[in-house]
């Protein structure tokens, strides 16, 4: 993945726990240097590393790490580093859901070696859709969750999202119900 996501996690942790506590996950995991560079890659298997011992260190389950560092991502990291891209992918989270693979193809633009995960979206009724995620990553299913849960922050809409087909339970991509019509 892209340093962006490490500094991404960096900075969360950093703001929730404190720099010590990032630190300290730096040095269990054995990483030198705790800067990430945002337009590099780095090895998936590091930032994985990074969330697992994150949520060693803080107590946090890895679940729940993965849904608040999604609303993180979307909240905070894609709106400083993407708010103009962001703004023209969709008007409300239906549309936006419905361009996710369209904001993926612009930003692999600037960040050649992107292996963004598919996705598509299948509407049920004006307010519900059926959100399909093909990855080749596995584990970031929750991620997908919070993702999910920042955008609807971001369009003011409070949001059900249920897992309703998972490759954890041998389906060949994950399928969440996003239902925003609840008040």
């Amino acid at each position: 993945m892209y340093g962006m996501v490490n500094r991404a996690l960096q900075d969360m942790v950093s703001r929730q726990h404190g720099a010590a506590t990032w630190q300290q996950v730096c040095q269990r995991v054995g990483v030198e240097d705790e800067f990430f560079l945002s337009n590099q890659p780095y090895p998936d298997e590091l930032t994985y590393g990074l969330v697992t011992t994150t949520a060693e260190v803080t107590g946090w389950p890895v679940e729940e790490l993965l849904v608040a560092f999604g609303e993180w991502w979307v909240l905070d990291t894609a709106a400083k580093g993407y708010g103009p891209l962001m703004a023209v992918t969709g008007r409300s989270l239906g549309e936006f859901l419905h361009n996710l693979d369209q904001l993926h193809t612009r930003v692999a633009m600037i960040y050649p070696q992107l292996r963004p995960p598919q996705l598509s979206c299948t509407d049920l009724t004006s307010h519900s859709l059926e959100l399909h995620y093909v990855s080749s990553r596995a584990g970031l299913t929750n991620f997908v969750v919070g993702l999910v849960r920042g955008l609807a922050k971001r369009f003011g809409v409070a949001v059900h999202v249920e897992l309703r087909a998972s490759r954890a339970r041998g389906a060949d991509h994950d399928v969440f119900l996003v239902d925003w019509s609840a008040p």
